[in-house]
């Protein structure tokens, strides 16, 4: 295990009927609140109406910022900041989800911030600057953004999908109640989950050693979207089921299952160039490479660490390394397909023509190349790609 730090200060309020706590919330950071949100989803089930409400009984103004796409565009972040500095914005409120916080992150640091906030994201240093402060209201379980301090951003006209962030971008509360995802449709769902499920695979899977904590901290929370995943989809007013959810996608991507690793992702970099291109929904794209990434990266000395995950995550009997790793990529494999997942490229609208482009573009904005679990080159990325253009089976 290596040396880290660990630095996640989000006030998190779990649970049912907390909504009445957030007025004093905001008032620890001021009157004039920039509420940032996606759709209309929080409109059809009730929140934004509780919101309002809040803010005009309490002295509140709300200053709305609607509309950020599901990958967060950097001209709806330009759009934020103009709307905090012309109404001196005190306080963030995003409600919504991981597209939501991630634009409000990337809105705070810009507030701040003397270049255009695009130079600063594709500087690719990190943000150590000052940020207002945001509130979170989650509404799907994911990202994790609630509980970090990561964004990413897209910029449609450079086809580009950059993350960035810093120590004051972590929400400074963040309420998670799991009724506000009685309402999320089942394809978000399972694309959620298995959002939640690759973050855990990309620490799971990491050149140190020494990381019992970590590992088997991931492979607790993998059976817990195992798990509930399948009875959300069944029964979306489940609670428990929903609660499991939304706290596996904190703890996955708070830091918890990554500290004290060393190296670098391999599948986010990989998908955050085909939702540049093409802006596919984020937990799709990963869970169609995931499996093809795992089964053309198992090897003689990766073996080990794939017949553990198969049978730690997925409970697989079998004394023969190889044979159950194979066994747990196809678990995996099988079980978003079971989720209702597409699971190819073709059915998400992509075809082979710009793989080589993608694949340079993942290599140029990423240590994928150096630092991966396994090292991945261009070819290697389009390879890859290539597996993902029909189904598969790795047993």
């Amino acid at each position: 295990m290596e040396n880290f730090n660990f630095y996640v200060p989000t006030d998190i309020r779990f649970g049912k009927d907390r909504l009445d706590e957030l007025p004093a919330v905001l008032d620890q950071f001021g009157k004039n609140v920039l509420l940032v949100y996606g759709g209309g989803s929080i409109k059809r089930n009730g929140l934004y109406q509780q919101i309002t409400d809040l803010a005009q009984k309490n002295g509140h103004t709300l200053i709305e910022l609607s509309g950020v796409e599901p990958n967060p565009r950097i001209e709806t972040v330009r759009k934020g900041i103009e709307l905090c500095k012309e109404n001196q914005v005190d306080v963030i409120l995003a409600v919504g989800g991981g597209s939501t916080i991630d634009c409000s992150k990337a809105i705070a640091a810009g507030f701040y911030s003397e270049e255009d906030i695009w130079t600063v994201i594709a500087a690719r240093k990190g943000y150590t600057g000052p940020a207002l402060p945001i509130v979170t209201i989650l509404t799907l379980a994911a990202t994790g953004s609630e509980m970090n301090a990561g964004a990413v951003i897209s910029n449609l006209e450079t086809n580009q999908k950059l993350g960035f962030g810093g120590p004051n971008m972590i929400p400074k509360v963040s309420f998670l109640d799991p009724t506000n995802t009685f309402t999320v449709p089942q394809n978000q769902t399972a694309a959620g989950s298995a959002d939640i499920f690759s973050h855990l695979i990309e620490n799971y899977f990491s050149i140190s050693t020494g990381t019992d904590v970590q590992d088997f901290v991931s492979e607790g929370l993998m059976r817990t979207v195992i798990k509930n995943c399948p009875i959300a989809l069944e029964n979306p007013e489940d609670y428990d089921a929903r609660a499991n959810l939304m706290w596996a996608s904190s703890l996955a991507l708070n830091g918890l299952t990554g500290r004290g690793k060393q190296g670098v992702w391999s599948c986010h970099p990989m998908e955050h160039e085909l939702s540049a291109f093409y802006d596919i929904t984020h937990g799709i794209g990963l869970a169609i490479l995931t499996p093809r990434w795992m089964n053309y990266v198992l090897s003689e000395q990766t073996v080990g660490k794939f017949a553990q995950f198969a049978r730690n995550v997925w409970g697989i009997v079998e004394q023969e390394e190889e044979v159950a790793a194979k066994k747990g990529i196809q678990a995996l494999y099988d079980y978003f397909v079971a989720c209702g997942i597409p699971m190819t490229l073709p059915e998400v609208g992509i075809e082979a023509d710009k793989f080589e482009e993608m694949a340079q573009q993942a290599v140029d904005h990423s240590a994928i190349a150096e630092k991966a679990y396994v090292p991945l080159d261009a070819a290697d990325i389009v390879a890859i790609y290539k597996d993902c253009l029909t189904e598969s089976q790795f047993i």
